[in-house]
């Protein structure tokens, strides 16, 4: 059975993170809907008032799958978009290569099992799960790396611009890599086989990342939606044309900032306009300068007539930041909910004010479910040491005194000591004063030397014990760097191939029964 810690407990989220889930008044306003408690009858209901271009949207679904595999249920679901009692839940994601971080699956798991728990709740309509692709993140630095047992491996290529344009040379080598570190686990051949299919079989890593994440959670109707796309990014041509000749995001958004930083760490801020240029090896940032557009570090300049011109022959050039990339989704999609991480939340409460402008539905906002996954060999460690599974957030070095300390027979904790110490210098204090009040300071100092020298030996004594658990606290710091890895998250560090190479499709079923898609708490799956 998984156990469960509330968010703030865990001593990894920050303090927006924590106050969104709690509600609290200085944050309510940035969002529309209780994550916690979510009126997803009232988010269908604003949906439905809300002119979403189904036909296009399903058009362009089609057209992206016609050199995949047909699976009935992901065929089915983009059928069911066109009907308006049909809505999605999305999370979105750049295109690591081989997928990133844990919490790529997780993000995409938790969408799909919430698809699952609102038709029940809501039978007379359909939800269907999307991966939104952000195919056209420039950060190579943060997309072209995963790691493997304990190390990281990297893909080393020249290219610049859009990550989900570049062509995937030279990821043949780091497949090799992978294969190697996976050894004969049950599952790597196939699993090596799918990357070598997904990565050396396509022209560029979004449609790699399509062919993979189609192969993995296809069989679970997840639809897969790249917006780097002309068809859907003309749908959104009313707000990109404003963004250019009106810049009203600039002002709205630095608005809510304002308001918001009161209280909180500003996670995005906005220019002046909002939208970069993409061509092939670069996406730069678009800036007026008098009546003339300029494509930065390049010699693209457009007077007025000639961007009209540029975004009705070439929508798919223009490729919108992050202030206006969550309305671009919510624009496109019959959206209703919208899972995403502590720093997705964190900029998507910037923007309600900017939906209200465009009168697009703000969705709602559900952080995503965090996992703990523990082994067989670390959990049996741990009963053996008597910890809790919860006790392991705790840092390293806390987690070993407190150990040290309940199992000692030794008095470590000088409680008395210092009682004593503070009854001796009251006394002396007493009769500092009624010899001279100026040595009431001095016997002040010398209480804080000797409270000093007290903790001096409190420590050393702690030391010196430990060394009588050895053993003990060896394998509490060997438990805490395989299920915290650099000191992170799991999921923030490694990748799901090791598990998959053992449990193969099995790992993705297991993950699913866990997670709860609308929560305040963390979870911890032993294996």
């Amino acid at each position: 059975m998984p156990e469960y810690i509330p968010y703030g407990k865990t001593g990894y989220f920050n303090q927006l993170v924590t106050d969104f889930l709690a509600e609290r008044p200085q944050i309510r306003p940035f969002y529309t809907y209780s994550p916690v408690h979510p009126d997803f009858a009232a988010a269908i209901a604003a949906r439905q008032n809300f002119d979403t271009p189904r036909t296009a949207l399903v058009a362009a679904l089609e057209q992206q799958y016609t050199s995949l595999e047909p699976v009935k249920a992901v065929q089915d679901n983009i059928t069911a978009l066109l009907q308006p009692n049909t809505f999605t839940v999305c999370t979105a994601h750049q295109p690591n290569i081989f997928t990133g971080y844990l919490y790529f699956a997780y993000k995409i798991l938790q969408t799909i099992k919430l698809c699952h728990e609102l038709k029940q709740q809501y039978p007379q309509h359909n939800f269907v799960p999307v991966y939104y692709m952000g195919s056209e993140d420039a950060d190579l630095e943060e997309l072209g790396s995963i790691y493997l047992e304990g190390k990281t491996i990297t893909w080393n290529t020249s290219q610049q611009g859009a990550v989900g344009r570049m062509k995937p040379e030279g990821l043949e080598t780091l497949i090799a890599e992978v294969k190697k570190t996976l050894g004969y686990a049950p599952h790597s051949d196939e699993l090596t086989d799918l990357l070598q299919k997904a990565y050396l079989e396509h022209e560029n890593i979004q449609e790699a990342t399509l062919y993979l994440v189609h192969a993995l959670f296809g069989r679970f109707g997840l639809v897969v939606l790249i917006p780097d796309n002309a068809a859907l990014k003309r749908l959104y041509l009313p707000v990109i044309k404003d963004e250019l000749f009106n810049q009203a995001s600039h002002a709205i958004v630095s608005d809510t900032l304002a308001k918001l930083g009161e209280h909180y760490k500003v996670q995005a801020n906005p220019r002046e306009i909002n939208l970069f240029y993409l061509q092939e090896g670069s996406r730069e940032r678009i800036v007026q300068d008098g009546d003339q557009w300029k494509v930065l570090h390049t010699s693209l300049t457009f007077n007025a007539a000639s961007l009209e011109a540029a975004l009705e022959t070439h929508p798919e050039n223009f490729s919108p930041n992050v202030i206006l990339r969550g309305m671009f989704q919510e624009t496109i999609l019959p959206n209703i909910a919208f899972i995403g991480g502590g720093g997705e939340i964190a900029y998507w409460l910037e923007l309600k004010g900017l939906f209200a402008h465009y009168k697009v539905p703000f969705p709602v906002l559900l952080l995503r479910n965090s996992l703990l996954l523990t082994d067989a060999l670390s959990q049996q460690r741990i009963n053996k040491l008597g910890l809790t599974t919860t006790d392991l957030f705790k840092g390293t070095e806390d987690i070993v005194n407190d150990y040290v300390k309940k199992h000692t027979n030794a008095s470590l904790v000088l409680k008395d000591e210092y009682a004593a110490i503070e009854q001796l210098f009251d006394s002396l204090e007493e009769k500092a004063r009624s010899i001279d009040v100026t040595l009431i300071a001095t016997t002040a100092s010398e209480r804080k030397k000797a409270l000093k020298s007290i903790g001096k030996l409190e420590h050393k004594f702690l030391r010196a014990e430990k060394k009588k658990f050895a053993w003990q606290t060896d394998q509490i710091r060997q438990i805490k760097n395989k299920l915290f890895p650099a000191g992170s998250l799991q999921e923030r560090k490694e990748n799901f191939l090791p598990w998959y190479a053992q449990e193969g499709p099995a790992f993705f079923d297991r993950v699913l029964a866990a997670l709860t898609p609308v929560t305040a708490e963390f979870t911890i799956l032993a294996e």
